[in-house]
């Protein structure tokens, strides 16, 4: 799997890309063939205020959450002439201070939050949702077994 890391200048040096890299690596093979390991999605480490603005537009929430996941979907309409965007899976936005506050309640470092969310975002890119009891607890099962591969089975996500 291929991700695109964008990080804003004021994160850039708080975020590692290549262990962003990594988790979607690690991702891919755990969930294969759910995953293809051809595709690519892109990740975006910003501020609140650019999360908040989304979260209103796609959600009609007027705050910042710490990750958003927007699959992406061909227009029948319009066919996609970018044979790449056929493995496109979307785009995951993480809010650097929701992550770092996050962190810091949980007790560990903001680049293991931000891994732990880009891995949440990527669960929700390929159908997995925390809506029920039921699809909560294979959703944690496929992030707890990603994280413990990455070494960090002890980041939990944050109950909201």
């Amino acid at each position: 799997m291929d991700a695109l890391i964008q990080v804003d200048d004021e994160f850039v040096s708080a975020v590692a890309p290549d262990m962003l890299q990594k988790a979607m690596a690690t991702a891919a093979e755990i969930l294969a063939p759910r995953v293809a390991s051809a595709c690519t999605l892109t990740i975006t480490v910003t501020g609140n205020a650019e999360v908040a603005e989304l979260n209103h537009q796609y959600r009609g929430v007027d705050a910042p959450t710490d990750v958003l996941s927007f699959e992406y979907v061909p227009d029948p309409d319009f066919p996609a002439h970018d044979p790449e965007l056929a493995d496109y899976l979307g785009d995951i936005i993480i809010a650097y201070p929701v992550a770092q506050a996050q962190a810091e309640a949980g007790g560990h470092a903001p680049q293991a939050e931000v891994t732990l969310l880009a891995v949440h975002g990527l669960l929700h890119l390929i159908g997995f949702d925390h809506d029920t009891p039921e699809n909560k607890a294979e959703m944690w099962a496929a992030q707890q077994a990603i994280m413990a591969r990455l070494g960090l089975a002890h980041i939990q996500p944050t109950e909201t």
